[in-house]
């Protein structure tokens, strides 16, 4: 069967299952099957591909069929300007999180050294991603997911930052350590009623702990504000990613533990996704 063949009897497939990036996921999926790039593949269509190949095929594309991100069938997912190993242990780095590591760049100054605190890391996207622009910094990664942990010291050692990201397997509220410099989170935020209107995709297979944020959503974001105020240095700066309509309750909450609320950024599509604080009081 030629490459064109399998590609259009896949996408027919998938789009029968409501897959709307159905010839992207084929395409993908073809291009693990063969390690080759997408653009080899486009560019011989006419290539065949052999029998277990096609089993494959089939196997991945029925694991996408069934809502399976296309993220773990890969095993890995770009984000910001990098590669990153990802399975279902972990939460699937999104590009509207890209925006937490835009605007925490901004007060990171190149060639200072600082101490920085990543709170619930999964992955270790972002911190990595911070620590890969700023040389001079070090960091502290802790999650309560000791499944999520690993995928994240993996993507430490793939990025060569072993040495310089420590990581622990605790709940914030158990974690005590120095003052930072600047504390970053990406805090599970969703609530019970949207926590049922996810996509498949994300409802059946990402990890629920890095998703649920309790009945409200705002549980662990609580947590982690309280945290923050005792782990950041005066002056410091807790930027955390946050849900579209949180701002206004969540501020209060920043405000009541002594932050000032520098901005509130929108994501691509408008919407409120991260905030910027600075502790103001120090204990």
């Amino acid at each position: 069967m030629k490459y064109q063949e399998i590609l259009n009897k896949g996408s027919q497939i998938l789009r029968a299952n409501n897959i709307k990036s159905s010839n992207l996921d084929c395409e993908l999926i073809l291009s693990k099957v063969l390690n080759k790039t997408r653009e080899e593949i486009l560019i011989n269509l006419n290539n065949k591909i052999n029998k277990n190949q096609k089993n494959e095929f089939i196997f991945y594309l029925n694991k996408r069929r069934n809502k399976y991100p296309i993220s773990y069938i890969l095993g890995f997912k770009f984000f910001w300007k990098y590669k990153f190993y990802i399975n279902k242990s972990a939460l699937i780095p999104r590009p509207e999180s890209e925006h937490l590591v835009e605007q925490t760049l901004k007060y990171m100054p190149i060639g200072k050294s600082m101490n920085i605190l990543d709170i619930g890391t999964g992955s270790g996207c972002l911190i990595i991603s911070l620590l890969k622009e700023r040389h001079n910094c070090l960091a502290t990664a802790v999650d309560i997911s000791k499944e999520a942990l690993k995928v994240a010291k993996f993507n430490a050692k793939l990025h060569h930052l072993e040495k310089k990201i420590k990581f622990f397997n605790i709940d914030i509220d158990k974690f005590n350590s120095r003052k930072y410099d600047l504390i970053i989170s990406n805090p599970p935020y969703i609530n019970k009623v949207d926590l049922n209107r996810l996509d498949d995709d994300v409802r059946l297979y990402e990890p629920r702990l890095a998703l649920y944020g309790g009945i409200t959503g705002f549980d662990e974001i609580k947590k982690i504000i309280e945290k923050s105020s005792k782990l950041l240095k005066y002056n410091g700066k807790l930027i955390m990613e946050i849900g579209e309509k949180q701002k206004n309750y969540i501020i209060k909450i920043f405000k009541k533990n002594g932050f000032y609320i520098n901005k509130i950024c929108k994501d691509f599509s408008g919407k409120d996704r991260c905030l910027v604080s600075t502790k103001l009081i120090n204990e």
